[in-house]
């Protein structure tokens, strides 16, 4: 009996000293969850190899949806918009001569109400289609850039200039509508550190011989 005791005295002094417990619980490592997510109660969790993990953000990637961080508002607006093909069926269709006049001054407004004239500047009328109208909406209104303009175009713009005071006329236009277009040179006096160019756009329609008197203009806020 005392070698029992004896026996047992000494496995416990082993134990002890090994670090050993034999009433110690195993106890699991704590899953990490990304955050945000937990995993269901009853579900194991299992760790993935990094390549497949790679593999499925590429899959997720190709499905249309991107496992990076959101695109900022400037890297959005910085890409470019493709321009539909030329629709050539819609300008062959447009009359090239007609007996139609476009005048009138070409400015913008500042906040205290003072106008900045279009000196010597160039203007155009567009005609309007669908090739056109993706431009006004798309570039003019919605600020993006857009791919390479079809030359063709070219032959169908009517251009004029304005004089120092910002007049223009345009003469012999067709009967139609258009996007009369054209850009103001301003610095300081609109409150730029340097001199922009501010483009106007304006849809407008012209019928037969009339007179069409329109402001092209801008407020600056």
């Amino acid at each position: 009996m005392n070698r029992v005791l004896k026996f047992s005295a000494v496995v416990s002094i082993v134990l002890g000293l090994g670090g050993c417990n034999i009433y110690r619980q195993v106890v699991l490592p704590t899953p990490y969850y990304p955050q945000g997510e937990q995993a269901s109660i009853g579900t194991p969790v299992t760790s993935q190899p990094l390549e497949q993990i790679q593999q499925q953000q590429n899959q997720t990637a190709s499905n249309g949806f991107t496992p990076t961080p959101k695109q900022s508002s400037a890297n959005v607006n910085s890409a470019i918009v493709q321009r539909i093909p030329f629709p050539e069926a819609e300008y062959s269709s447009l009359s090239r001569t007609g007996n139609g006049r476009v005048v009138g001054s070409i400015y913008l407004t500042t906040p205290s109400g003072h106008k900045i004239y279009g000196k010597q500047t160039r203007l155009y009328l567009n005609p309007v289609t669908s090739y056109s109208t993706q431009w006004y909406e798309k570039s003019y209104l919605g600020g993006a850039k857009m791919s390479k303009v079809d030359p063709r175009l070219f032959n169908y713009l009517k251009f004029t200039t304005s004089d120092n005071n910002g007049k223009f006329e345009f003469l012999n236009v067709p009967s139609g509508s258009y996007y009369l277009i054209g850009v103001v040179k301003c610095g300081a006096e609109c409150g730029y550190d340097r001199v922009k160019n501010i483009r106007i756009a304006k849809k407008i329609s012209v019928f037969g011989n009339s007179i069409k008197s329109v402001d092209l203009s801008k407020e600056l806020q």
